[in-house]
């Protein structure tokens, strides 16, 4: 079969539904009971989604608290190098490999199977590269830290915490292209099962590396390492045995030394988008250092973040799930099933929203004993409180879009909404807010929130507008002529 030939059979099989799938695409609007399938499918794939991504976000939460046992030098210390590490190393690779969610899901939505392990062969070797200057820049932590003005003794900690954490992230690299892997597959339960095995095995590590081995505060950015390395090895040896994934991983090619400037193309910006966001909420915690109470407004940040981060972890499942969805379904040809995903997802996200928001509205003068037994932080906690429940709103409506972005292939996008959103609009009004106007009174750390909080607004405001104006049709070709450059390379190769 010649390449012309190659391109009609495939573009046909990608953009004509199947007799039964003629009916849907005929409709407008899907039936009460395609409706209620849709909804099954995400819950299906949301939930073991939220227990992984709160299992793996435990991991350096156990870490810290462990290591919160030997004072606050080394508590210091291990919280500045656990913020270093992710803005320079674990934000850029979650974003880097999301670019599967695209490549991945369409080409199992068009139920080219064998492409799902070249893909991951392609991310494995670009992410893998990608972690050896990322390496370097943690090896370098302590002196990075100095030089942007941070206390030395607490630099000098991070420093030695940051170089035993190097081996985690070439880990983490395998972690994000296998976990990718299997989430577009729909098949999300071994990632429970090994997230869940090394968690356990994490607090034992932890603890005896921290307390037992005479490392101190290094044993647990070890303990770290040894269980991602555990995570990964798990996952690895799933993949290659499993039967689920034996038409989606076919061994090693040489096929996946081609295409990587094409994967680069989608991942670059992928980690942008992600990083861009991620670092705004860290850039938060560097500016209330500058606040005129920087003990009390660093330590209810830190409080804030952490609860903004647990409830977060909802939403996310759900972005990730509808993700999947889409990609899926704009592979398989199905523009219309594609967009119903996006509206299922938008009406659970909104739901969880609002539960969310009034349970921490209805909450907050409590919620601040769950962390400090001083009144001045409990009262200041339970202020933001009211300030994270709106956010959290648009939070999770950003995510349920910005994972629809993901699932299309439109990266690009995602980066310069987020670039807008957060650093031309959100930190520049949380800086006027918070110095200048000083909203808030002596909370002034509500004026670096409120502004936080308009970035939100204005990126899922900005993804709205993008989502609404998408032709759905046009989708599914770009998809299939994402599929179709793929497998024509792979058989010119054969």
């Amino acid at each position: 079969m010649d390449v012309e030939e190659q391109k009609d059979f495939l573009v046909s099989k990608l953009l004509v539904p199947v007799p039964e799938e003629n009916a849907l695409q005929s409709r407008k609007r899907l039936s009460k009971d395609e409706i209620v399938a849709e909804v099954k499918k995400q819950l299906l794939l949301a939930g073991p989604l939220v227990f992984v991504n709160i299992l793996i976000f435990s991991l350096q939460v156990i870490s810290v608290m462990f290591v919160g046992h030997l004072g606050e030098l080394a508590l210091s210390g291990a919280s500045l190098a656990t913020s270093f590490a992710s803005v320079t190393g674990f934000s850029l690779l979650i974003g880097m490999g999301s670019a599967l969610d695209t490549f991945c899901g369409q080409s199992y939505g068009a139920k080219e199977y064998h492409m799902l392990g070249i893909h991951m062969q392609r991310a494995m070797i670009v992410l893998l590269l990608a972690s050896i200057p990322l390496a370097c820049i943690w090896a370098n932590a302590g002196e990075i830290l100095v030089s942007l003005g941070q206390d030395p003794k607490i630099s000098a900690g991070a420093g030695r915490y940051a170089r035993f954490m190097i081996p985690s992230i070439f880990a983490f690299a395998i972690i994000q292209c296998h976990a990718r892997f299997l989430q577009t597959q729909n098949n999300v339960a071994p990632l429970m099962v090994t997230t869940g095995i090394t968690t356990l095995s994490h607090i034992f590590t932890c603890w005896f590396l921290v307390f037992n081995s005479g490392l101190g505060n290094r044993g647990a950015a070890l303990a770290n390492s040894i269980s991602y390395w555990i995570n990964a090895l798990l996952m690895v040896l799933y993949v290659r045995i499993s039967p689920s994934c034996r038409n989606t991983w076919t061994g090693f090619s040489k096929e996946a030394l081609h295409g990587l400037t094409k994967f680069l193309k989608l991942s670059v910006p992928s980690a942008v988008m992600i990083s861009l966001e991620s670092w705004s909420f860290e850039m938060m915690v560097l500016l209330s250092g500058l606040l005129p109470n920087p003990e009390l407004e660093t330590s209810v940040l830190s409080i804030s973040l952490n609860t903004c981060t647990m409830v977060y972890m909802i939403p996310l499942g759900i972005s990730n799930a509808v993700s999947i969805r889409v990609s899926n379904e704009l592979g398989a040809g199905r523009d219309k099933v594609a967009l119903s995903a996006v509206c299922v997802a938008l009406f659970m996200v909104v739901t969880e929203g609002i539960i969310a928001a009034t349970t921490m509205t209805l909450g907050h003068h409590a919620w601040g004993y769950c962390y400090s037994s001083d009144a001045r932080v409990v009262k200041y906690v339970g202020q933001m409180l009211l300030l994270i429940s709106v956010s959290h709103f648009f939070d999770g409506i950003q995510s349920v879009l910005s994972g629809t972005i993901r699932g299309c292939g439109r990266q690009k996008i995602g980066a310069c909404i987020n670039l807008g959103a957060y650093y031309l609009m959100g930190i520049p009004v949380a800086l006027l807010l918070a110095f200048f106007f000083h909203i808030g009174g002596k909370y002034d750390l509500q004026g670096l929130w409120i502004g936080i909080t308009v970035a939100l607004f204005v990126q899922a405001a900005s993804l709205s507008v993008i989502i609404i104006r998408t032709d759905w049709e046009q989708e599914v070709k770009k998809a299939a002529d994402r599929v179709f450059i793929k497998r024509i390379s792979v058989d010119e190769l054969s």
